[in-house]
């Protein structure tokens, strides 16, 4: 009876070792399936040797400065950033900061060619407002058409709201609402809390006077786009943007309005991946031009980049121009939580920053992606040789206002006073 129970004993002990063998084996086999998938961080190395190594990109190992580069279906990703003559060591040190941020993707575009890139390249985050830039390079065509006059007011335009806008209010015209000066402080869909909070009252600035990060001017703009062209933002953006720049990844179910009752002007909500920011990035830094066609006109890239406020900040967000941030770097479009393209011209570079809004509380702050933009841009040589001109020279023409008549409608006086007052990007 004894033996029988001694036997038994060692039966389950040896079945318990087993079962706990078993049990590891699948545990390692699921971390290393969740890695893969992108749910556990990878370790810097394999995100860049995946990044490479994708589809999405093909490698680039012979680099001609002197050539501008532009993606067609695919973008050319340098096979290691000495081809293009930044240090490998640096932009390591770099991706380890950015995930000890909380960065979700970045791409480091340098003369068209990825210097660098990691994260989910293909997701469509959300863009938050750098959904406001894509408007503004809609408007350049619309303006130049005719179809929109800057000097129009909300008014003239039959623009109002409910509760319905006052006399005063109604006289902002479409260049006040571009720069975020209308004076109008109607409650507006898709506004942060921050927003809510500082709106000033109504009222209380005369139209053009006062800078106001404000929703309310930003969606009736789109209003305003969709009035005056006949055609839905989302169509006209893949018309005349996603298609002719060979968008990987964009899709109609990326778009959607965010209707609520605080106004009758809807929000405009994109997703978009950091392969097709890039291409924005890109066609904005070559001033609108995309393989020898004019995409954007070039007098309205340098018009809505150049800073018609001055906020009183630091770096890229020192002024505002038309739904861009500009200053002494160059430019960007930003969105809440962390999302940025920056645009470089004096560097020949554009950068995309990019965090997933659906993880809740997931955001990286400004001042972390300046400490960020810092390191990265400490990866390329202080000293080197440029682009030379003419292309060097189109892409850093000084930002000067077009001749009366470039852009039909603009304004003749560019520059109103205003005063700042800080509010977080949706």
């Amino acid at each position: 009876m004894a033996s029988k129970e001694k036997r038994r004993s060692v039966v389950s002990g040896g079945a318990r070792r087993r079962w706990a063998l078993t049990a590891l084996l699948l545990a390692v086999l699921t971390i290393g399936l969740l890695g893969l998938d992108g749910w556990l961080p990878l370790d810097t190395g394999s995100q860049r040797t995946e990044a490479r190594g994708t589809a999405e990109v093909a490698p680039l190992a012979d680099y001609q400065p002197d050539h501008p580069y532009y993606p067609a279906e695919r973008w050319q990703m340098a096979v290691q950033p000495e081809v293009v003559g930044w240090s490998s060591q640096k932009l390591q040190e770099a991706q380890k900061h950015a995930t000890s941020l909380g960065t979700s993707a970045m791409v480091i575009i340098e003369n068209g060619v990825i210097v660098d890139a990691w994260g989910d390249l293909s997701k469509r985050y959300q863009s938050r407002s750098m959904r406001k830039s894509y408007l503004s390079m809609l408007y350049g065509p619309a303006v130049a058409e005719g179809k929109i006059n800057l000097s129009s007011t909300l008014e003239d335009l039959g623009i109002d709201d409910e509760p319905p806008l006052t006399p005063a209010e109604r006289q902002a015209t479409v260049f006040d609402l571009l720069t975020a000066r209308s004076g109008v402080y109607h409650a507006a869909n898709f506004e942060s809390k921050s927003m809510r909070r500082k709106r000033p009252e109504r009222g209380s600035h005369t139209p053009g006077s006062f800078w106001f990060y404000n929703n309310w001017d930003f969606n009736a703009l789109g209003t305003i786009y969709e009035q005056a062209v006949g055609e839905s933002i989302f169509s006209a953006f893949r018309r005349q943007i996603a298609e002719p720049l060979q968008m990987q990844h964009h899709e109609a179910e990326d778009t959607t309005y965010f209707k609520r009752k605080y106004s009758v002007h809807p929000a405009y909500r994109f997703r978009m991946s950091p392969l097709d920011l890039g291409r924005l990035g890109l066609l904005y830094l070559r001033k609108g031009s995309w393989k020898g066609q004019q995409i954007i006109p070039a007098d309205w890239v340098e018009l809505s980049t150049k800073a018609h406020v001055d906020i009183g900040r630091k770096g890229f967000y020192a002024g505002y121009g038309f739904m861009w941030w500009v200053g002494k770097d160059g430019f960007a479009a930003v969105g809440s939580k962390g999302q940025r393209i920056f645009v470089m011209p004096e560097h020949n570079v554009v950068i995309i920053h990019v965090v997933d809004a659906d993880v809740k509380d997931r955001r990286v702050p400004s001042g972390k992606i300046r400490g960020l933009l810092r390191k990265i841009m400490a990866a390329r040589p202080a000293t080197r040789s440029d682009i030379e001109p003419p292309f060097q020279e189109m892409i850093r023409r000084a930002a000067t206002p077009p001749q009366e008549g470039a852009i039909h409608g603009s304004p003749t006086q560019l520059s109103r006073s205003s005063s700042p007052l800080d509010a977080r990007a949706m």
